[in-house]
């Protein structure tokens, strides 16, 4: 009889942990037992969160009389604020397939107060409803992220199967080093094996059907210091190539848009609206953004990457023909 009463104080913690509206009643008749055995309850669990405050922080039970039923509260809940925020940015991310996104939006949502919890609802269940995932290629982001994280950690060498921009189907062996997120997509930042092993690559984490592990691990020093902060900053497009400086002018209403794209971007100079901006990026995806922003944009340095600019300007005009009479 004690036991069962220990074992139905602590249904109730968990079920006041998912959010259930807890009705002296409504237990009553699931445990077909007395209401007073299920207030005695309450009551046993509501001295127990008070009496060790050290232990669960300020979690109450508290009863709202107008839904005459008693909820869980816990200062460590996300507020209304915070969760709203987080879900936005998930959903804004697009990373996770539908049913990803759902299943967190679900366990985010039962760590805040039932009242928030609606809130939420109404707030975003019109942006999950039509939420537009992007496409991939594996089963599921978050367990290949979970595979490359402990390999990462374990510093295990690795196999993958591999979809390339292209769609052709390669596999290479990897010593990987992290991961990133930017722009819709998570990303695998890994030195090879064999061949250019003081190159870092980067693999998009969607586009891997297999990862195999290997018994193999590597050290430290079998690939190339780098900083990932630094790293961040200079690879935001996550495209291959090597370090360049990039020196443009702009023009355009928004100058503080450009620095927050490019985080190592810094005005050299201003005259009319005229920014000169330089920045230090990683690879060749720099000329796309670049482009993306059209007569606000003319690259001055290096010579090389403006030659480049301007073929490729070119090339996008030949592609119209000439201009009507």
């Amino acid at each position: 009889m004690e036991s069962r009463r220990r074992e139905r104080v602590l249904e109730i913690f968990f079920r006041g942990l998912r959010g259930e509206d807890l009705s002296v009643q409504r237990m009553a008749d699931e445990y077909e037992v007395s209401t007073k055995s299920v207030t005695r309850s309450i009551n046993d669990l509501k001295d127990f969160l008070a009496d060790h405050r050290e232990l669960v922080g300020d979690t109450q039970l508290r009863y709202s009389h107008q839904d005459k039923c008693y909820r869980l509260y816990m200062d460590e809940f996300l507020s209304s604020k915070e969760l709203f925020a987080l879900v936005e940015v998930m959903i804004g991310a697009r990373a996770f397939s539908k049913a990803e996104l759902l299943a967190l939006t679900g366990k985010l949502k039962r760590v805040t107060t039932p009242e928030d919890r609606k809130k939420l609802d109404e707030l975003v269940r019109k942006e999950l409803f039509h939420y537009p995932e992007v496409k991939h290629d594996c089963d599921s982001v978050q367990e290949s992220l979970w595979q490359l994280v402990d390999c990462i950690l374990e510093k295990r060498e690795i196999t993958i199967d591999y979809y390339r921009m292209d769609r052709k189907w390669v596999t290479h062996r990897l010593r990987p080093a992290s991961v990133m997120f930017t722009d819709y997509y998570f990303y695998l930042i890994a030195f090879l094996t064999e061949g250019k092993r003081e190159k870092h690559y980067y693999f998009r984490v969607d586009r891997i059907r297999g990862i195999t592990i290997h018994r193999e691990r590597y050290t430290k020093e079998d690939i190339p210091a780098f900083d990932e902060g630094l790293l961040r900053q200079r690879s935001l497009f996550m495209w291959p190539g090597k370090l360049q400086t990039v020196r443009f002018q702009f023009s355009g209403p928004s100058v503080q848009a450009v620095l927050d794209k490019l985080p190592t971007a810094k005005i050299i100079s201003q005259e009319e609206g005229q920014y000169v901006i330089e920045a230090e990026v990683y690879g060749n995806g720099i000329k796309m953004w670049l482009l993306s922003q059209g007569a606000w944009v003319k690259v001055l340095s290096p010579q090389s990457f403006v030659e480049e600019m301007r073929s490729t300007i070119q090339a996008m005009l030949e592609r119209y023909g000439p201009v009507a009479e």
